[in-house]
């Protein structure tokens, strides 16, 4: 695509700042149409060293509301950055509703690079083209706007301009090794970037060319091109439903809810034996954890009472706290509920090497928010597809993930209802939207069976656990992350 793209003609300089004043003017009304309908925007710059994204970018800008925008220069990932997921730097910068989000670099620039010096094979580059790819689709099926610039320059212009910027005390900081190395190696690079571009230009996120020879054309090429985006996107955004994929990840079979026996059991003194046997062993395989940098991430979803959090306590009271951290969610802040719904997962994930545990998960969309209206139909149905990508994001990084449903009949639910009710102590734990939610028992029972058998994947499978006796769900919990550690330490 990139080596067949023809310039576009360049008006004469007075109509081209005639066009750039009404553009700039119609940008900062299109900012406040933007808030009014909550629509976010990603904007994202790459292209060339010294092609002068920052100046346009800069120059585009001044007029906006900086309340409702933020821009951010993304070169390589930092130390700490590193140990996340690849997206994970992406994703945590989305913008929020009715905002924008300007990237100066981006995935492209940081994927290419590490393919052009070698750091990854043909392989793993593939891998990750196929992640940016559902990662922009994503972003479009819940609501953003996406829109990508490649500004390009040619190999003489490139040359030139750096060189200027290095006889320049002032700017010669500007000038990057990577700079230098593109405009040596131009030719190969060209070859990789016009693969990639062809790669990942999706209906949905397409790719847009600017000619950057001059930099007032440059400006006005970017700023007509996103007035056009928005436009379409706000014409569009009410009435727009997003295709349901077909799941394309290998599925494993699980038996419904109804078909588990609730019958185990464990007695008082091999539940204390096991326990302490257990513990130790899992305080051990964190260290080999920490070592050998793996993630783990442990998600527990359940019945009210079921007993996630005396399950949750006896799995971290045997870990380093230094080294793992339990996330109880709740209903979302404001904050997370103008993003992504799965954005406020992604900040909680942990460094390599350290444990996070999820008390409730982001199954939430396909149980909760599907039986009582917080979504709509089409948002939860496409959700199981997205979650296992979510998944698959996460063992692609070398994490072991683990799920457990946290299972108990209706009879013992009500058991415990009614002992939490009844005992001071323990009123705390019981409210209104439980015996609500218990209302809604075979609702939730057909949701958590569809949500089961779409989302047990190899690499990220459910396990129940069978809670009528907590201490051997317990056990059992204890027992299947020690297993799943200890495959992944080989």
């Amino acid at each position: 695509m990139l080596k067949e793209w023809v310039r576009p003609e360049r008006p004469d300089d007075d109509i081209i700042a005639e066009r750039l004043e009404k553009a700039r003017g119609e940008l900062v009304k299109k900012q406040m149409e933007i808030k009014e309908k909550k629509l976010p925007v990603l904007v994202v710059l790459d292209g060339w060293g010294a092609a002068g994204k920052g100046s346009a970018l800069g120059k585009m800008i001044r007029n906006m509301d900086p309340r409702f925008y933020k821009c951010e220069t993304l070169k390589m990932p930092t130390a700490d950055e590193q140990r996340e997921p690849f997206l994970y730097r992406y994703f945590v910068r989305i913008p929020a509703a009715g905002q924008f989000s300007f990237f100066d670099g981006g995935w492209m620039g940081e994927v290419t690079s590490r393919y052009l010096m070698g750091e990854i094979g043909e392989r793993e580059y593939k891998k990750y083209l196929t992640s940016i790819k559902r990662f922009e689709r994503q972003l479009n099926d819940n609501g953003y706007l996406v829109v990508k610039f490649f500004f390009h320059i040619s190999e003489k212009t490139q040359r030139k301009r750096i060189k200027a910027l290095e006889d320049d005390k002032v700017t010669a900081w500007r000038v990057s090794d990577t700079d230098r190395w593109q405009n040596k190696y131009y030719d190969k690079c060209l070859d990789v970037y016009d693969e990639y571009i062809e790669a990942t230009n999706q209906f949905v996120a397409p790719w847009y060319f600017i000619d950057s020879t001059n930099r007032k054309w440059a400006e006005l090429q970017m700023t007509e091109i996103l007035l056009s985006a928005i436009d379409t996107a706000l014409k569009n955004a009410e009435n727009r439903q997003s295709p349901l994929l077909q799941n394309t990840f290998a599925l494993r079979p699980i038996p419904a809810l109804s078909e588990i026996s609730l019958d185990k059991t464990v007695t008082e003194e091999e539940y204390r034996t096991e326990l302490d046997r257990l513990q130790k062993r899992l305080s051990e395989l964190h260290n080999e954890i920490y070592l050998k940098k793996i993630p783990v991430i442990i998600a527990y979803e359940g019945w009210d009472a079921a007993g996630k959090g005396g399950n949750i306590k006896r799995v971290a009271s045997a870990l380093d706290p230094r080294g793992c951290e339990v996330h109880p969610i709740a209903s979302p802040e404001p904050a997370e509920k103008a993003r992504h719904y799965l954005w406020r997962f992604w900040k909680r994930l942990p460094k390599d090497g350290h444990i996070a545990i999820f008390d409730r998960t982001w199954y939430g969309r396909v149980m909760v928010e599907r039986i009582e209206g917080f979504c709509s139909e089409n948002d939860w149905q496409r959700a199981y597809n997205e979650i296992n990508e979510f998944e698959k994001e996460l063992a692609d990084w070398n994490a072991v993930v683990i799920k457990f449903w946290v299972h108990i009949d209706k009879d013992t639910q009500l058991a415990r209802f009614t002992d939490r009710q009844n005992t001071p102590e323990k009123q705390w734990k019981i409210t209104d939207e439980d015996w609500r939610n218990r209302e809604k028992w075979d609702q939730y029972e057909t949701a958590v069976d569809e949500m089961l058998q779409k989302t047990n994947t190899d690499f990220a499978p459910w396990h129940v656990l069978e809670s009528n006796d907590k201490r051997y769900a317990r056990l059992k919990a204890l027992r299947i992350i020690i297993k799943a550690i200890e495959k992944k330490l080989g």
